[in-house]
């Protein structure tokens, strides 16, 4: 069934949706009962309009010796209530139809057990007149009786007295809460016919007052007696009225969406004012934490310690294996391939770091939360916080994974080795060609042919050229190795600072960005459900 739409705006089935959103984009943020209204108010007007739409549910409801009893039977044109002065006599509900057919199980919705088919026909086709228990009835089951069809009925009249009118506990416990229910709500000065036409304007007016102060100004406010009738047709073309439109139902679902989205709008639906969190300082501190400095500053050493190894000279390059690999003791390109085995040995943040570590978190917090209402801003500074528990773990595999480049060995090491390697076999060879000539002439042997190089023999150029060459290429490799280990100290500690970063994105600014798009879906979603 289609719903009535508004003139503008959002629809009522718009407006129930994006009320139903507002209530689980709350939950967990907001107090359960607001929630629970809003859920309520939800599944209520599920049921209520796909019941009877040609029907509309008026009660009658008013303290004891209000005369609602009384109202009711003129209403009906026959005595179906029974009628009591001081003490409460309506202790159930009970219905009166006007063409009452098909509106059997909108009252078993109701839960209005005693029914009475009124009039076929009339002025009034489709009016379901209720009698409600007295609101100030001694009797706990009555008030709880009240309460519960005055959240349901589609049109409610509100019957007071001159005596009463002005009672704290009508105005403060349901006229005041339903101050967005004016549409469907009428108030009857009833028993208008013990007073004189002067006090019956001051009543009226008095009453008219109050109900301003209520927040139910222009709500039709009538003056009746039950007795001599007085009133009564004015109260029935009103009936008439509401019940030709056949809009009562969806008049008071719209109420009753503006009131619980009202409500959770208490706990606060501006637009977003936030901060901007700071993500530099957070990275910094969380790189900080994670021993990048410590790692950057390895990579470089590293990077000269290995290339000394791999293209120093052959006769004291073992001695570095005496030496500590600055990256193997941080547990760095430990594996077979340079891939990181299980954590690495990156030393625990100081408290120093530490607090800088929290204090940058704690400021991201704080910086998004700016100018939200509470507790929304709980929500966004904990969101901050969510994931403490696995900053450690996710900081650490950052620097597992992106230092693993830092162990790899340039193609050029391998050139250079084998370079020394050569030189150091022409410088060997030298040396026994050397020792081969000092044999012969030791044993007076002939000297076999020796070849020269500008008057310097091979041997000779062999032995200390290698020597010579062996410590240039050594010398020059060191440097080279120095610029290269600086260059790719930068290399990784870019590659690091993006890395941490992307840590501090997904495990704290991620999640402080999510709740505040929950808190904008909130608003925006409130919005609907009031417009």
């Amino acid at each position: 069934m289609k719903l009535l739409r508004r003139k503008e705006g959002p629809s009522l089935d718009d407006r129930l949706t994006a009320l139903l959103e507002a209530a689980s984009l709350a939950e967990g943020r907001l107090p359960l009962e607001l929630v629970a209204q809003a859920r309520e108010v939800s599944e209520r007007a599920g049921e209520r309009r796909n019941l009877s739409v040609d029907h509309t549910v008026a009660a009658l409801a008013g303290a004891t010796g209000s005369g609602k009893s009384s109202l009711f039977n003129a209403l009906a044109g026959r005595d179906l209530a029974a009628v009591g002065v001081t003490r409460p006599t309506t202790s159930t509900a009970q219905a009166a139809l006007w063409d009452g057919e098909g509106a059997g199980a909108l009252l078993t919705w109701l839960d209005v057990p005693h029914r009475h088919e009124v009039e076929a026909g009339g002025d009034l086709p489709g009016l379901v007149l209720l009698d409600l228990p007295d609101h100030d009835s001694i009797e706990l089951t009555h008030r709880l009786e009240v309460d519960r069809l005055v959240e349901l009925v589609d049109l409610l009249v509100w019957v007071v007295d001159p005596q009463k009118y002005a009672d704290a506990a009508l105005h403060e416990r349901y006229l005041r809460p339903l101050s967005r229910h004016s549409e469907v709500m009428v108030v009857v000065l009833n028993q208008i016919d013990r007073l004189s036409a002067t006090q019956a304007e001051r009543c009226l007016a008095d009453l008219r007052r109050l109900l301003e102060e209520d927040g139910l100004a222009g709500v039709p406010v009538l003056g009746a007696s039950a007795r001599t009738g007085k009133g009564l047709p004015e109260l029935r073309g009103l009936l008439e009225e509401r019940v030709s439109r056949r809009r009562s139902w969806a008049e008071r679902l719209s109420a009753d969406v503006s009131t619980a989205a009202a409500r959770l709008s208490g706990a606060g639906d501006e637009a977003v004012s936030a901060g901007t969190p700071d993500g530099g300082r957070l990275t910094r501190a969380l790189s900080e934490a994670a021993g990048v400095p410590l790692v950057v500053d390895a990579v470089a050493k590293a990077h000269t310690h290995r290339a000394v190894a791999a293209t120093g000279w052959p006769m004291t390059r073992w001695m570095r294996r005496f030496r500590p690999d600055p990256l193997r003791r941080l547990g760095i390109g430990s594996g077979a391939r340079g891939e990181i085995v299980g954590r690495t040995s990156v030393p625990q943040p100081s408290a120093v770091q530490k607090a800088r570590m929290e204090t940058a978190i704690r400021d991201v917090g704080e910086a998004a939360a700016r100018d939200l209402p509470e507790p929304w801003a709980t929500a966004v500074r904990h969101a901050a916080r969510s994931h403490d528990d696995d900053l450690a773990g996710a900081l650490d595999r950052v620097v597992a994974t992106k230092s693993v480049g830092a162990a790899r060995r340039p193609r050029w090491w391998a050139v250079i080795g084998g370079l020394q390697w050569m030189v150091f076999a022409a410088m060997v060879l030298g040396a026994v060609w050397l020792s081969v000539l000092f044999v012969l002439t030791y044993l007076r042997l002939p000297d076999p042919p020796l070849p020269t190089v500008v008057e310097v023999p091979w041997p000779t150029v062999l032995l200390i050229g290698g020597a010579v060459a062996g410590v240039l290429i050594a010398l020059l490799s060191r440097i080279a190795a120095w610029a290269g280990g600086r260059r790719r100290a930068r290399k990784v500690a870019k590659a690091l600072r993006e890395g941490v970063g992307e840590v501090g994105d997904r495990l704290v600014l991620g999640p402080v960005s999510e709740e505040l798009d929950r808190y904008r879906s909130f608003t925006e979603a409130l919005g609907v459900a009031r417009s």
